[in-house]
């Protein structure tokens, strides 16, 4: 049996997700760790995210070596977790930390950002390391995301009945799996990073356990409005969005033309954005879909959980868990996923996705020796 390692920090940057499998099998991660930022490496990349900082190539250079030495933790905890040699593991994908976004932007074809350094990975774990993924598609014309997709369609796929994937990360994406077996998928929104934000900034927590202060108010519908009219909801896939358009700068613009508002309200505002923003985009794009299955930290917001079945009736709400995979560990496993397509040469990305004008083999190897 061929072993794999996915390592996954999202764009919520609470940690790393990583876990050990056999991404090809239908079962769970034989093992899965997290790791939390430590706080000064999360201020840093929160920095990172924001353009204008001082010395920032020299920052971005230190930060992914950081990154790499808490990834590399993570492999040692997972192989001794499972009692394996770091020679039982074919390789390891890893995603980065995204700190820019910008596809098709300035030339035509953009940028994306992922810091990680790959080459100090693979020293410290003694394992292949693929890392780099979305660059490659960005330069076959595609937005570079979401890619998680084609593993959303090995693992999650071949129903009868069309079905569909909500990953609710930082940022929320949508994988559309019809029965024909077709594949679609487009970013839709923010996921938990408004939220977060905004937990920090008046809880001092750095996320809303289960809704509950969100679940305590009621929304604003006119702040809604507002938010709804940023042109990214109305605009046609492919698309993909990140910090770069979602973050606590764009809500306060909001807030300032809005006039003040209770702090729960506003939460509670937020968690119907990010339902909003998703259910719409389901409705719009795959009006057929039966069972939606949600993964990504929002899988655990209660609160989110049951204003999704609200807002979308008929159609069967449900964490991936059901399905044998957990929430929490869904995109580190569809990572390990690319990295095994990687390494037996198959394309990683979808282009009906993406946009990119083929199928492409994504990512980039740092041998271990």
């Amino acid at each position: 049996m061929a072993w794999y390692i996915g390592l996954m920090s999202g764009s919520s940057l609470d940690g790393v997700d990583g876990v050990l499998a056999a991404p090809d099998l239908p079962q769970p991660p034989r093992a899965h760790v997290h790791a939390p930022l430590p706080q000064a490496l999360r201020r840093e990349l929160l920095a990172l995210n924001t353009p204008g900082g001082l010395d920032e190539l020299h920052r971005a250079a230190l930060a992914e070596g950081a990154l790499a030495g808490l990834y590399a933790e993570v492999v040692r905890a997972l192989l001794a977790r499972a009692a394996l040699p770091a020679s039982a593991v074919r390789a390891i994908g890893a995603h980065g930390q995204t700190v820019r976004h910008q596809p098709g932007a300035f030339d035509g074809i953009g940028y994306t950002v992922q810091l990680l350094d790959g080459a100090r990975l693979a020293e410290a774990s003694g394992i292949d390391v693929v890392c780099d993924f979305r660059r490659r598609d960005l330069a076959a014309g595609g937005q570079g995301a979401p890619l998680v997709p084609a593993f959303h369609a090995a693992r999650f796929g071949g129903g009868d009945a069309d079905t569909a994937v909500l990953n609710i990360g930082g940022i929320a994406n949508l994988t559309l799996l019809g029965r024909d077996g077709s594949v679609r998928g487009l970013d839709c929104g923010p996921g938990n990073v408004l939220m977060d934000a905004w937990s920090v900034r008046h809880l001092g927590l750095p996320y809303d356990e289960g809704g509950a202060w969100a679940a305590s108010a009621v929304p604003d519908e006119a702040l809604l409005a507002r938010l709804l009219a940023e042109p990214f909801f109305a605009r046609s896939p492919p698309k993909s969005t990140g910090r770069d358009l979602f973050h606590a700068g764009w809500l306060d613009a909001a807030l300032g033309v809005h006039g003040a508002l209770p702090p729960a309200r506003v939460q509670a505002t937020l968690l119907e954005l990010t339902v909003r923003a998703a259910a719409d985009a389901l409705r719009l794009h795959a009006p057929g879909t039966v069972r939606l299955a949600v993964c990504g930290g929002g899988a655990f917001n209660d609160a989110l959980m049951a204003r999704l079945a609200a807002r979308l009736p008929g159609i069967q709400v449900q964490s991936t868990g059901v399905l044998g995979v957990p929430p929490d560990q869904v995109e580190a496993l569809a990572f390990a996923w690319l990295a095994k397509a990687f390494v037996d040469g198959r394309p990683g990305n979808v282009p009906a996705v993406t946009g990119a004008v083929g199928p492409r083999r994504l990512g980039a190897l740092y041998p271990a020796r």
